[in-house]
């Protein structure tokens, strides 16, 4: 009988050190051996995503900043995602090789392959290049992640990259990395 009750608070205990570790939609994402930054949206209120930056409205990349990289940064990497879609992960953005001194990217970024600061615009899951807006089925609230990487390489990947392309360019590469999260529709 002690050696069950014993194993129950084992499993317990178990449990919730798995939980400790549950923060799904935290600000700000680190790994043990990395910097955090810091990332924000003016384009946001509260955490909610207005429908100009959706597909029920224009579909304009929102303005995001963000806070000073490791000094040995090399290039800035973001991708946004909806964990909430009902297929799985949803990729709505994949930004790379922007330059380790940018510290914004301004509203309504072109939705070209190329941006003349030399970053690189991959390819969304609805098949295009660029900031493809919120478009969740149903009336749900999906939620929205942001994750910015700080690299200590360019990825030198061709425009159109895949977002696992470069979550796969970008491994051990990561010196810091933050997230922000907005919900739509709210």
């Amino acid at each position: 009988m002690r050696q069950a009750a014993w194993g129950v608070m084992a499993g317990l205990l178990a449990g919730f050190a798995g939980l400790a570790g549950c923060n799904r939609f935290h600000g700000e994402v680190v790994a043990k051996d990395q910097t955090a930054l810091v990332l924000t949206s003016s384009s946001f209120k509260g955490g909610k995503i207005p429908a100009k930056f959706t597909c029920n409205g224009a579909g304009t990349s929102p303005q995001l900043a963000w806070t000073a990289p490791p000094a040995r940064t090399a290039s800035l990497a973001l991708i946004v995602t909806d964990p909430d879609a009902p297929g799985g992960t949803f990729t709505h953005w994949v930004l790379y090789d922007l330059p380790a001194e940018k510290r914004e990217l301004a509203e309504g970024l072109a939705k070209q392959d190329q941006l003349a600061d030399g970053a690189r615009q991959g390819r969304n899951d609805f098949g295009d290049v660029g900031y493809g807006g919120p478009c969740p089925p149903g009336k749900a609230a999906h939620h929205y992640v942001f994750t910015l990487y700080a690299l200590d390489i360019k990825l030198n990947l061709a425009a159109g990259a895949t977002r696992k392309q470069v979550e796969t360019a970008m491994q051990g590469h990561i010196l810091a990395r933050g997230e922000l999260v907005a919900v739509y529709p709210s």
